[in-house]
């Protein structure tokens, strides 16, 4: 053990103690907010011990190769976490844990109209092969993302749902965003997500992943091709058929589906 009992070696010796224990606090931090497996806080705890020790020790080399093998690892887990690591730089200071009071209060509209209400226009879109987008907002403000759209702020019917999306009428392309029981602004175009999928996805359902990957909306996809029905949820596609979208939709929208 290589100590030096002078004034400088004792600062910079607390300085790296220092340094040490803000980095690691910063990447348990991230791994908090991005990464939440358990595996990665073993790896990030066993790290840190690593690093402490060969610090103590002056073990120069140990402890470059230590941080080299921690830097790779934490650029390789947030690599395949790029859609949570989006939804916290969105939003950093956002709980994943704490409800939005506006969800701890009972809706002031009649829920079940609300949910038999979307399944009509759903399933008739779905019916007739008629693309749709439509983004259910929650805890997540999608207020800058729908300035981009035309506000529309009126009640949510099949009927105006169904004549929205329809061929032809000015506001059929890009995406529906509801925010209760109102339809606060059509044709809303979204950032499409850079995520490798397999098999074929147009870009209504990229543009769903791409929301869903920075925010908390759920995002209903019908498609113009096969009339089939999708949710973007956490930058994930889960389809349902015509039979099970009342379900699915339902649960999704409770938090049953929420980790």
């Amino acid at each position: 053990m290589n100590f030096i009992w002078d004034v400088t070696a004792l600062a910079n010796w607390i300085i790296g103690l220092v340094l040490l224990v803000a980095v690691y606090g910063f990447l348990f931090f991230m791994y908090a907010k991005i990464v939440k497996r358990t595996a990665g806080y073993v790896l990030i705890s066993v790290s840190a011990a690593y690093m402490l020790i060969t610090f103590l020790f002056a073990l120069n080399y140990a402890f470059v190769i230590g941080a080299v093998l921690t830097g790779v690892g934490v650029t390789i887990s947030l690599f395949t976490n790029l859609g949570d690591l989006r939804q916290f730089l969105a939003n950093p200071f956002k709980s994943s844990h704490v409800k939005s009071s506006k969800l701890m209060v009972e809706k002031l509209y009649n829920r079940e109209e609300f949910y038999k209400i979307i399944e009509t226009a759903v399933i008739n879109l779905s019916k007739t092969r008629t693309g749709a987008i439509i983004t259910f907002e929650r805890n997540t403000s999608l207020a800058d993302v729908i300035k981009n759209g035309v506000l529309v702020n009126a009640p949510v019917t099949s009927e105006l749902l169904t004549t929205i999306f329809y061929p032809g009428t000015r506001l059929h392309d890009g995406a529906v965003v509801i925010r209760d029981n109102m339809i606060v602004a059509a044709s809303v175009f979204y950032t499409p997500t850079t995520k490798p999928f397999a098999g074929k996805y147009g870009s209504r359902h990229r543009a769903a992943i791409g929301i869903s990957e920075i925010s908390d909306a759920i995002t209903v996809v019908v498609s113009e091709e096969t009339g089939r029905i999708s949710f973007a949820v956490s930058g994930q596609l889960e389809t349902a058929t015509q039979d099970t979208f009342a379900r699915v939709f339902e649960n999704y929208m409770d938090g049953v589906k929420e980790e």
